[in-house]
């Protein structure tokens, strides 16, 4: 049987220089006997997955509003998209991918209904008590709010997810820990972040398209689309436009992929990171 050590040895041979290994993690608020066969960012990922703050965002959307369709994305199709996504980057940038994963499913766990008007709106409400801001909140509900262990409140989650989470803000009203003082997040965090937009860029075409907020002459005239488009027409006479749009959509999410990688693997060149 694979113990966590095992998985521990594992992330150091197969994972770059550059990469966060779980076994030198800075570790949690509250010590814990560690886990026999999951690393402590699998761990994470998992306390995450199980949370009611999870579950909720099935019911919370950033464009549509839940009853126009079970189609449309919510913040919970969009966590997983994300979260499938920075795991295919750090695959090929030999990043740890449980680290990713486990920032990309929590990254919008503090998000309020109806996208960022709802947190506009609530800022303005609470504008009197600190005011209100979507990433402060996902800090406050796995550190805080979801009561789920009896010896602390929270999730204890590991030092860089929770780090992670908090996209690196600084505020001294930061409920992370008072040591945040590296400049930098870690690269997987960086890479959930950049999962984020890439997803979102992309389900907004295809929701846009769906519900024909977008305009396809419009569309026809932005780049990547267009060559994407192109692509398709040129490979399948007459291809049904449901289908082509899934082809377009999926290679762009492949084009912005690949060339995240490329800029990446050329800065870490650059600035000799790993070396």
């Amino acid at each position: 049987m694979i113990k966590r050590q095992d998985l521990e040895k594992i992330e150091v041979q197969s994972l770059a220089p550059y990469a966060m290994k779980s076994g030198e993690s800075k570790g949690r608020q509250h010590k814990e006997k560690e886990h026999s066969y999951r690393t402590r960012f699998q761990r994470d990922r998992d306390r995450i997955i199980h949370t009611a703050a999870f579950r909720r965002l099935e019911y919370k959307t950033q464009v549509f509003v839940y009853h126009e369709g079970d189609y449309y994305r919510t913040r919970l199709t969009h966590s997983l998209e994300v979260a499938q996504i920075a795991r295919s980057i750090c695959k090929s940038l030999q990043l740890n991918e449980d680290l990713a994963e486990a920032v990309a499913l929590s990254h919008d766990l503090g998000h309020p209904p109806f996208g960022h008007t709802g947190q506009n709106v609530l800022n303005r409400l609470m504008k009197g008590n600190g005011g209100f801001e979507h990433n402060k909140q996902s800090l406050r509900i796995v550190k805080l709010l979801e009561k789920r262990y009896p010896e602390f409140d929270g999730l204890n989650l590991t030092w860089e997810v929770m780090e992670g989470i908090s996209k690196h803000s600084q505020d001294e009203d930061n409920p992370v820990t008072s040591d945040s003082a590296v400049r930098f997040p870690s690269l997987e965090a960086q890479v959930a972040d950049f999962a984020d937009s890439i997803a979102y860029n992309a389900h907004d075409l295809d929701d846009g398209i769906t519900s024909n907020l977008l305009d396809l002459g419009q569309l026809r005239k932005v780049a990547l689309w267009k060559e994407n488009e192109k692509k398709f027409d040129e490979k399948y006479t007459g291809l049904d436009f449901k289908l082509k749009k899934y082809q377009v959509v999926r290679s762009i999410i492949n084009d912005l992929i690949s060339d995240f990688r490329r800029a990446t693997l050329k800065n870490l060149k650059q600035y000799k990171v790993g070396t």
